[in-house]
């Protein structure tokens, strides 16, 4: 049987290549058609061998990626996959390559290789049969893992769930949301929107450790209102805005009238840490019907049982359309469990947010 999904690999290292290749190849619909050493050497390729997706080194000779990717984005844009490395350099060249249009990114280490990079090998061929399926957009300037797979657990091995609770309403609103492949951006285009003076919004994307506190910051400094990068025992306020940290499950609790940040350290949830079902859980049994919820582009299912939860207990629940999702995977997965209100691209969803937010008062 033909294989699928052509594959070039853009990258510096020899090693990387061969390691790529290897792995990717090892997966019965993936076939890596040829690589590159740097980006000039790549054009040509592209041109020849009509990749399906590209992986792409961060930083090479001749052309660093960026560069590069702005090229490719705006002439003749492909589903690209960045190999980056965990740092906080390597961070903001890789938020500032998804900003672009690459689709997602995986770790690339600096020691190690091969034992490292092994590691990934379940990540990295997700990611590349992602890619090839996601909505790609052009660039526009703006003027402005591991060999096996993890036991899959639900949110029950952070927070139980409990049989539901009356929560009085209250002035004193939250505002729930969780994003995964492609949030970076979707995230940025909704704070964006919003005014400085919402209520407090706690969030969960799925972003290595490494890469948080710079998403964080640089959500700051695009937005009205203020972005954390949360802290245990936070205080959740009006205008602010608090990001899980990459390697903890961010939840909230309720303390009086006042609500506050959680950091949990315990296992992976839907093979996540930060889980947005864990997140949504969190805020149904500290907020109730005082919460709002919203779901974003991203792969796989996490957060959609959280939403459900959400809605049953009266909070209502956007999730983004598959038009405008980068990946239909979590928000279409919340809409089949039957927890979603509202169904909207993604650039109404912040004023849908404050729509709903003037009723709830």
């Amino acid at each position: 049987m033909a294989k699928h999904i052509k594959v070039l690999i853009v990258d510096d290292s020899a090693l990387i290549r061969k390691i790529l290749t290897e792995i990717l190849n090892s997966d019965p619909m993936i076939d890596v058609v040829g690589t590159a050493e740097d980006p000039l050497f790549a054009r040509d390729k592209i041109k020849s061998l009509k990749p399906d997706v590209i992986t792409l080194d961060v930083e090479m000779p001749r052309m660093d990626g960026v560069t590069f990717l702005k090229n490719l984005m705006r002439l003749h844009p492909l589903p690209v996959v960045m190999i980056s490395t965990l740092t906080e350099a390597g961070a903001g060249i890789t938020l500032e390559a998804l900003e672009i249009g690459a689709i997602d990114f995986v770790p690339k280490p600096k020691v190690d290789v091969i034992e490292e990079l092994e590691k990934y090998r379940h990540e990295i061929i997700e990611k590349v049969k992602m890619a090839a399926t996601a909505n790609v957009r052009p660039y526009v300037e703006h003027k402005e893992i591991r060999t096996e797979v993890d036991k899959k657990h639900s949110a029950d091995v952070i927070i139980s769930k409990k049989t539901a609770s009356t929560h009085l309403k209250t002035t004193e609103k939250i505002i729930a949301l969780g994003a995964s492949t492609g949030g970076t951006e979707a995230i940025k285009e909704v704070l964006m929107r919003l005014p400085y003076d919402i209520p407090g919004m706690v969030i969960t994307q799925h972003i290595p450790a490494a890469f948080s506190a710079p998403f964080a910051k640089r959500m700051n400094d695009n937005c009205a209102a203020t972005v954390h990068h949360a802290v245990d025992g936070q205080q959740i306020l009006p205008g602010n805005v608090y990001i899980a940290p990459g390697d903890k499950h961010l939840m909230i609790e309720k303390s009086g009238a006042r609500y506050y940040c959680k950091l949990n350290d315990g296992p992976l949830v839907n093979r996540h840490k930060p889980s947005v079902d864990v997140l949504f859980r969190s805020v149904v049994q500290a907020a109730g019907p005082n919460a709002l919820g919203v779901m974003l582009t991203g792969m796989g299912d996490d957060g959609a049982k959280g939403m459900k939860e959400m809605h049953d207990v009266g909070s209502p629940c956007i999730a983004q359309d598959e038009n405008t999702s980068v990946v239909w995977g979590m928000p279409g997965a919340a809409v089949k469990e039957g927890g979603v209100d509202h169904v909207l691209p993604l650039d109404k969803i912040s004023e849908k947010i404050m729509e709903l937010i003037r009723k709830m008062q």
